[in-house]
């Protein structure tokens, strides 16, 4: 019982962890920060943490990590981590926190698709109506929010949608390491890997002094996001998983929508509204009954975006 009140909580919180990024993203943009520098100051701070919880989960693992686990690690790292964060932090500037994570949050139905497409076996009957309620979630936030006069919400919502779609693309490859290597060092190495991506894209694209010269308030949003939206997250996921296994714990994670749509309600003065609600409700209930109908969904692992 114990073990199980642990999982459930460390779930909830990793929930809300990567529920408030969008926040600390949105806040940091109005100080007139960019997209590359942010992503980078983000992976900066995380950078040591994520060390060493790779290297205590590795001290304490039977299997070594092959060079062929590595060059897996590489890809998962490209997509789950870097390119996933790199194209929601660009679609960020356009589009409320509440539309991002309700698009974000459609990733299931995008491995069930490729698993389909993969496979050549069309989902059940049921599972397409469970794809219809999601999408049709989404379409009403978005509705919302071209109602309310936001400007490039079509733009913010394809590169948002993007980073779902790699992100899912990570999940179909992750699986086979997760089962191999545990969901502690693929976590760890996979997102060292994309710091050290998106390091090496900021060295490309800007002078190094500018990421320091950035006002104290970016740093410490950086920070707190580094901290509460990134590894900490990371972290409780993998101990949800450990203790529940991947499907109770996406089902927690199933908050998530919910809780960014309040917390930029409460802290960013977003408008919150009738449509955005019921296209929220919508989502998670067409993602619980993609999780339940399609064994894909069921077996991919438990959310880690950020």
């Amino acid at each position: 019982m114990h073990s199980r009140t642990a999982g459930v909580t460390a779930a909830v919180l990793g929930a809300a962890g990567f529920s408030i990024k969008a926040i600390f993203v949105k806040s940091a943009f109005r100080y007139g920060v960019d997209a590359e520098t942010l992503l980078a100051l983000r992976m900066l701070y995380s950078l040591p943490l994520f060390l060493l919880m790779g290297l205590a989960a590795t001290r304490s693992a039977g299997e070594p990590i092959s060079a062929a686990d590595w060059r897996a690690l590489a890809i998962l790292g490209l997509l789950g981590y870097y390119c996933a964060s790199y194209l929601d932090f660009l679609g960020l500037k356009y589009i409320s926190a509440a539309l991002e994570r309700v698009i974000l949050f459609t990733y299931p139905t995008m491995v069930v698709l490729f698993t389909a497409w993969r496979t050549r076996q069309a989902p059940q009957r049921s599972t397409w109506w469970a794809l219809w309620l999601c999408y049709a979630g989404v379409a009403l936030v978005v509705a919302h929010d071209f109602h309310s006069g936001g400007r490039g919400i079509a733009v913010g919502s394809v590169l948002v949608f993007a980073s779902a779609v790699s992100y899912a693309f990570y999940l179909l490859r992750a699986g086979p390491l997760l089962q191999r290597l545990g969901p502690a060092r693929v976590a760890a190495w996979g997102t060292t890997i994309a710091c050290l991506l998106a390091l090496a894209q900021f060295a490309l694209l800007r002078p190094l002094a500018t990421i320091i010269a950035q006002p104290w308030q970016v740093q410490l949003l950086s920070v707190a996001m580094a901290v509460f939206s990134t590894v900490l997250p990371v972290w409780w996921v993998t101990v949800a998983m450990r203790e529940l296994g991947a499907g109770p714990t996406a089902m927690i994670g199933s908050l998530g929508p919910v809780i960014t749509l309040l917390l930029a309600w409460a802290l960013l003065g977003e408008p919150l509204g009738a449509l955005q609600l019921l296209g929220a409700l919508l989502v998670i209930a067409g993602v619980r009954l993609v999780a339940r109908s399609s064994p894909a969904a069921r077996r991919a692992p438990a959310p880690s975006t950020g």
